[in-house]
């Protein structure tokens, strides 16, 4: 077939022959009108976005686990504004954390309360009447009773929970900075004056369980190393059962645990040459209460404060949060009984 030319033009289509069919799925853009134009691109948009790969494209974080802060409790005025004081410090640290107070006794909320009431509103998403997490963060200072026993009791009477617990307070270096600042406030002098030598009694409220002891021996190593070398004797608030002349000998300590009380701690202090001035009182107390009074009432040198709302005490109670999210021991009483071995 001779290509067209000037001389040769190409043939003119016959008249019968019918123009090719339009595509039946695209519809000619004259009769879309503005609405359907606009529909038909975004249609097109969309099937081409959705091969496109987004590099750092993240889902939205599921919420944190709330943190339910649990503390003795007690009748004492002062206790409720120094733990309410804490947890404000608390989220005043970490914005968005959704923060709880519950108490083992004596006031309220009690902790089996603050558990029940952590259910999702029914128009809320997943299950109705479900939280997803929660985290037990004791203000307590050793691996006592309530800490190993009470606080998984708690969470094994609150199924619609998936929860842990942290470990204690102490002991910490952030514990340690708490008490040693408190203990300054206080009066204490760290230095050789006047010809004394300063020295601590370290008050906890006590325990039967060997662990809490040490718990407490420890920080007491701690707060003489952070005080330069300053003595630091460990002692209970209250009597022992093993040496309170009524003592119930099915309830008293291991051998290991801590027998001396406050008084007895002060005088071993000053069989070793020291003047009672120059004791000083620091006690494992988050709050005012009956044994922190008590305590105080029977330093011969300073008394320090309870540790209330320190900075460095809202820092550690976030620690162990972190520590407990961090472990990933999911929930019931053996992942709880992991995640309060962290130290």
């Amino acid at each position: 077939m001779t290509a067209p030319t000037a001389n040769h033009p190409a043939p003119e289509p016959s008249p019968s022959a019918a123009p090719p069919a339009p595509d039946p799925y695209t519809p000619p853009l004259a009769s879309l009108g503005a609405a359907g134009l606009a529909s038909e691109i975004s249609a097109e948009l969309g099937s081409r976005l959705r091969t496109v790969r987004l590099h750092g494209f993240r889902h939205p974080a599921a919420p944190p686990p709330a943190l339910v802060a649990v503390a003795h409790g007690s009748r004492h005025p002062g206790a409720a504004p120094a733990v309410r004081a804490l947890l404000a410090r608390i989220r005043a640290l970490r914005p968005g954390l959704p923060v709880h107070l519950g108490h083992l006794e004596l006031d309220r909320p009690l902790l089996t309360d603050t558990l029940a009431g952590l259910r999702a509103p029914a128009d809320a998403t997943g299950p109705a009447g479900e939280v997803g997490e929660v985290v037990l963060v004791p203000l307590l200072f050793g691996h006592g009773h309530h800490v190993t026993r009470d606080l998984p009791a708690a969470l094994a009477a609150a199924p619609h929970l998936t929860g842990r617990t942290a470990a204690p307070l102490g002991p910490h270096p952030l514990l340690v900075e708490a008490l040693h600042a408190r203990l300054l406030e206080a009066g204490l002098r760290t230095g050789p004056h006047r010809g004394g030598r300063p020295a601590v009694v370290l008050a906890a409220a006590g325990s039967r369980a060997a662990r809490s002891a040490r718990d407490t021996a420890r920080t007491a190593r701690l707060l003489s190393t952070r005080l330069g070398g300053v003595p630091v004797l460990p002692a209970y608030a209250h009597p022992s059962p093993a040496t309170a002349p009524s003592g119930d000998a099915s309830r008293r300590p291991s051998p290991t645990a801590a027998s001396l009380t406050v008084p007895e701690a002060v005088r071993t202090l000053v069989d070793r040459g020291h003047h009672p001035r120059d004791i000083a009182v620091a006690g494992c107390f988050a709050a005012p209460g009956h044994f922190a009074d008590r305590c105080a009432a029977l330093a011969p040198g300073p008394a320090a404060a309870p540790l209330g709302d320190h900075p460095a005490l809202a820092r550690l109670v976030l620690h162990r949060y972190d520590q407990a999210i961090s472990a990933r021991t999911g929930s019931g009483a053996e992942g709880i009984r992991a995640a309060t071995v962290a130290v």
